[in-house]
This record gives structure tokens, sequence and C-alpha cells, in this order.
């Protein structure tokens, strides 16, 4: 399937990639003096200029009659120079165009003097083709479009294969509040390309993908409010890829040596002193990368473990850094109002700082042994609780309302040292409120707030 511009036709489009095979450069056959064509080609979708876009323009009644090309800059901008008289059909071809599955946009100009004219370009918006793909109805709802094309560890299209997309759902009835897994499928055409309608958006989805044997690992997407994600995704059974980069820190990009750098579900390693790594016998395919050093905010990405895949570059900020960020802001409200009101509501455990000063831990986390259904697993230092999909789990964990990806209790106990701790929050089962849910996790939330 493609989502097609209501101005395209199939001879333009053979003009237009006829023309584009011939000759990517612009047009240097003489011609009498015309007008001047100018414009920009945006990218509506990252919302940015769209830089070597080849930009062609075709007569509208017979595209093979003349047909003049041009190159966006950098900053997105064409020029077409010397354009007799009448009128024409612009559009332009970029790779973009291709992951989205759209045909060429394409727009009417017409010449009616030697004055310049002015004639923009766009890849179409997110919710445009999002209508497109889904129908006019998504647009009145929250509902979103996951878009892009599946293909093998080789780069080629991967038809039949399953894409599944997961999150979980809240609802709150007459029987209280109640949870549940929900599911989108799609299946890919020949060409490798998959579409899924209606996931949420400014929502965390898991998506994977397979096919046989062949299959991805989770991967998590965060899906942006405007409700259009394009995501490639490839897949593969093998286990023996590779992947390599380096690790730095995000201000002053010096080296970060000793960093843990890992595959969900696969091997990990550690960085040398310059902050290079180097994963070997991991699985193939398009994998999720998690990599972790001690007093860094943990970075956690998609990557694609395919033959001769870029080296991956990390930049990691500190938690000091992440951390003054937030509290800038309004940790203090947070606590005085927000604390104190969610208490009162009575959904979770709280541990005030009356609480704290009753009963002085040694290390942060021996706060958490005083409260029913928290467990503490000290081989791992992890914290665990009583979930809604599993009888103890991981929660998730908040620092002055920042989330803090994959944080140990260890890590608790290094960052935040009991003498900084104004009070703790924590939630289980379908009791998290909104602003402390994360992804599909459905175990629970801890929330601990700093002096």
């Amino acid at each position: 399937m493609r989502t097609t511009s209501p101005y395209s036709t199939a001879a333009l489009i053979l003009a237009l990639f006829l023309a584009r095979a011939a000759n990517a450069q612009s047009d240097t056959t003489h011609r009498e003096p015309g007008a001047r064509i100018s414009g920009v080609v945006h990218d509506s979708i990252a919302h940015a200029p769209l830089a070597a876009a080849i930009v062609q323009l075709v007569a509208r009644d017979d595209p093979s009659r003349l047909a003049l090309t041009a190159e966006s800059d950098s900053l997105g901008r064409f020029v077409l120079k010397d354009v007799p008289i009448g009128q024409y059909r612009l559009g332009f071809f970029h790779p973009i165009l291709d992951s989205l599955g759209v045909d060429p946009p394409l727009k009417e100009v017409n010449v009616t003097s030697l004055k310049p004219v002015i004639a923009d370009l766009g890849v179409p918006s997110g919710a445009r083709i999002r209508n497109a793909i889904c129908g006019v109805g998504s647009s009145r709802d929250s509902g979103a479009v996951i878009t892009g094309f599946v293909r093998d560890e080789k780069g080629s299209a991967a038809s039949g294969v399953t894409v599944s997309g997961d999150w979980l759902e809240y609802a709150i009835g007459q029987g209280g509040i109640s949870r549940r897994m929900a599911r989108r499928t799609a299946k890919t055409g020949d060409n490798g390309w998959y579409a899924l309608c209606n996931v949420p958006s400014g929502g965390i989805v898991a998506l994977v993908a397979n096919r046989g044997a062949d299959s991805t690992g989770l991967i998590e997407v965060q899906v942006p409010t405007d409700g259009f994600l394009r995501r490639e995704i490839y897949l593969s059974r093998a286990t023996n890829g590779r992947i390599s980069g380096t690790v730095v820190t995000a201000i002053g990009f010096r080296p970060l040596a000793n960093a843990l750098v890992s595959i969900m579900n696969g091997p990990e390693t550690r960085t040398n002193e310059r902050g290079e790594f180097t994963v070997s016998n991991a699985p193939e395919g398009t994998r999720m990368l998690e990599v972790r050093a001690l007093g860094y905010y943990p970075d956690r990405r998609h990557v694609n473990i395919v033959d001769n895949s870029p080296p991956v570059r990390v930049a990691l900020s500190t938690l000091k850094a992440v951390l003054d960020t937030v509290k800038i802001r309004a940790s203090r409200l947070a606590l005085d109002e927000g604390f104190v009101k969610r208490r009162r509501i009575g959904l979770g455990k709280f541990i005030s700082p009356e609480d704290i000063v009753k009963f002085p831990p040694v290390f942060t986390s021996d706060l958490f042994r005083m409260l029913p259904g928290v467990r503490m697993d000290s081989k791992q230092s992890t914290i665990r609780l009583r979930g809604a999909f599993a009888d103890w789990c991981e929660p998730a964990i908040f620092i002055d309302g920042h989330y803090m990806r994959t944080f140990t209790a260890e890590d608790i106990d290094d960052y935040v040292p009991p003498k900084n701790v104004a009070g703790i929050e924590v939630y289980s089962g379908a009791f998290v409120p909104a602003e402390f849910q994360i992804g599909l996790g459905g175990c629970g939330s801890i929330v601990i707030w700093t002096k």
C-alpha cells in the first residue's frame, strides 16, 4: 500500500523517473531566457529542510516535452532557471518518500511571464499520511500510526512478516481501575511495507516482527504526539552479528571507560579506556542496545545489527545534570502539593519526612524494607514489587519526577543518600498515577523526592 497524492499521474511519475535516471543534476540544455522557479523542500515529519532532494519540473500537457532538474541544498533550497511560459507540474524524489511508502507529491505551477515564481515543496505531514493510511476518522481521536519497511539482514524487502505493537491500557469504571494489554498487528506486503493504525500517540509501544524462525527483539518506541512514527525494522535469525561504537560524556565528549554495553536478551561487554566497544555474537536484526555507567543517566535505543552497520556513538549525561534541571523547574511544588494530594487519595504507600526521621536508615534502599509488598534482592541489587502480571517484578524508578531507566537499589544508594530524601511514593498494580506510568511494565513505580 502506498499513500498517493491526488495530483499524481502514471505518466508524470514515469517521466520523473526517466529524467532522474538520465541526469540527477540541473538541466544545462540551451534555452531562451525564461522565468526563474525557486523554493524550499521541507520535511514535514522531521520539521526541517530536506537536503539532496531531486526536484523535477515537467510540462503538464506532455511530461516528455520538458523535464528540468535541480537538487536541493543543505537548507532545502532549489532553483530552476529559464523556464518558458506555460503550465507545469513540480515534484521531487528523496529516499524518505520511499521509506514512508508515498508517491512523489506534485504541485501545479503556472508561468505567465518572466517574473520569478516561488514554489515550495514538502513531504506530506504526519496527519495527512496517517489519514491516507488509516482513514480520516483517525484524526478525530488519539489514534496514531506506525509505518515503515521490514528488511532482512541484507537490506532486501521482507514480505509476509507479522509486525505487532503492544501497549498497556487503563480504564476507569464502576468496578474501579482495570488494565489490559492492547495489540495491533499488520503483515508486510511484497515490498516489505507495514502500517499499524490506531496505536496510542504520545505513548510507548513495544514492537516485534517475526516470520517463521526469523524475528526481532522487543523494540520500545516512543510515538510522537503528532500521531505519526516511521520505523524501519530488520529481521534475522542469525546470532553471529557484530556491532561496535564509542561511549562519551555528553559534556566535553570525553571517552567513558568501563561503561556496560549490552543487547537485550543477548551478550554484553564493557568499553575500553578510549570508550570503544564491540559486541560480538549478537542476534542480528533490530535490537535494543543499553549503555550504563556509574553516575550517568542510562541510554537505551534501538539499533540495526546488519551487514556493514555503521558504528554507534552514545553520549551519556550525568545524573546530576539531568536531575538538577528537573529540580529547578518544580520539584518543590511537586513534593509540597502533589505528594500530599496523592497521599490523601491513598492509592499507594508513602514514606514521609517524619517516617525517615523516626526510622533513620543507613542506606536509602533500607527504607523500602519496612513497606509491605516490597522485597529487596540483595544479590542482584534490585527492588521488587508485587505486580499485575507477575508475582514479583521490577518497578519503574523516578527521582524528582524524572524516570531513571534501569536504576538499581545500588544506584539509588549511590546517588540519593538518606539525608537528601524528602519523601517516597510506592505504587503497584493498577494504581500507578498517569504521570508515573512507563510503557508496558505493568509492575509499578517508586517515586523518590529529594530535598
